[in-house]
């Protein structure tokens, strides 16, 4: 019996000793991680088959995309022609680079583009950090009927036409206003916000918070849902009070959200508004309210001048899409995501 023993004792440390070897187990653990990574990855046929409802969801909305962003893209080639309506794309004179060389000569061109930068600075000084402050405010309202109200209110000014907000705004603030009646009648000296080219920037910042800022919370509401309600509770355990728990949980929590529309922001500076603009040119000046968007408008389209309007609109594309990289690149210096992982 001893020695039986004796033997499948001595069997067992043979048999193991190889199993201990580092070369085998090396290998034994690269094919079984392979083995996983096999049997991680799926087939695109099979995520196909199991994602058909969600792709034919999107369909419409790629349907629109490409219809109306990215087909009329191919227009972008008369930015380097002479071109004329009669004769089409195929057929209009080639022009090179004089479309562009004529557009950086205009000093009008530099002159929309100042006042495109200073209202687009304006606006995100004074409109960005809005829809944050409204998200935390309303955050903070136990009630959730009265939130909804509140919530409702809000929003209501976004699905309104830039045509009346203006007229609202002509109707509360202009020269025959409300605001002039009511200084009148106190012999008071009246303000005409509406006509002021000095103070346009600050008329159509004021424009936007009323009419955007309370859709513009909308996604700062749906990152503080995902925040752990147990850090408050811990927080407040351990006696911090409710500034201390803003600071240290809440907008640590928002900074990935915060960091990302900011970058989406920032890439999107350079259109601060083409029919609200519009709308206003001819009452405070050209001088004050002409952009890069108006430019194309009206020294593109409105003298059939198309070519050049086409060049102006490459340059803000362009330029949008610097933008875009470096605020992305920002992001990622600052650990956050951005608009992709790094």
């Amino acid at each position: 019996m001893a020695s039986t023993v004796a033997e499948q004792g001595e069997d067992e440390q043979d048999t193991s000793g190889p199993r201990q070897s580092g070369g085998d187990r090396g290998d034994g653990g690269g094919r079984a991680g392979a083995a996983r990574k096999r049997v991680g990855r799926v087939d695109w046929r099979i995520r196909l088959r199991r994602d058909k409802s969600l792709i034919l969801m999107t369909l419409p909305a790629v349907g629109l995309l490409l219809v109306f962003n990215y087909l009329p893209m191919v227009g972008t080639i008369t930015a380097f022609q002479y071109y004329d309506p009669l004769d089409g794309i195929s057929n209009s004179e080639w022009a090179g680079l004089a479309n562009f060389r004529q557009l950086f000569g205009d000093p009008l061109f530099w002159h929309s583009l100042e006042n495109t930068l200073y209202i687009s600075a304006v606006q995100l000084v004074l409109f960005f950090p809005i829809p944050i402050l409204l998200a935390l405010l309303l955050n903070s309202v136990l009630n959730s009927r009265i939130r909804s109200v509140i919530q409702a209110i809000t929003f209501l000014p976004h699905f309104y036409s830039w045509v009346l907000v203006v007229t609202l705004f002509q109707q509360m603030i202009g020269g025959a206003g409300l605001l002039n009646q009511f200084l009148r009648q106190h012999n008071a000296g009246t303000w005409d916000f509406m006509t002021n080219p000095h103070t346009f920037s600050l008329l159509v910042t004021s424009q936007v918070v009323w009419k955007d800022a309370g859709w513009g919370i909308i996604v700062f509401l749906a990152a503080l849902s995902a925040i752990d309600q147990n850090l408050y509770e811990a927080a407040a355990s351990d006696g911090a009070g409710r500034w201390r728990r803003l600071w240290h949980i809440t907008l640590p929590g928002m900074r990935s959200v915060i960091v990302l529309m900011l970058v989406l922001r920032l890439g999107n500076a350079l259109s601060v508004g083409f029919e609200q603009l519009l709308i206003q040119r001819f009452a405070v000046g050209h001088d004050a309210s002409d952009v890069l968007d108006t430019f194309s408008f009206y020294y593109g389209i409105g003298t059939q001048n198309y070519s050049y309007g086409a060049a102006a609109g490459i340059f803000k594309s362009v330029i949008s899409l610097l933008l875009i990289w470096g605020a992305n690149k920002l992001a990622h210096r600052f650990g956050e995501d951005g608009l992709y992982r790094k």
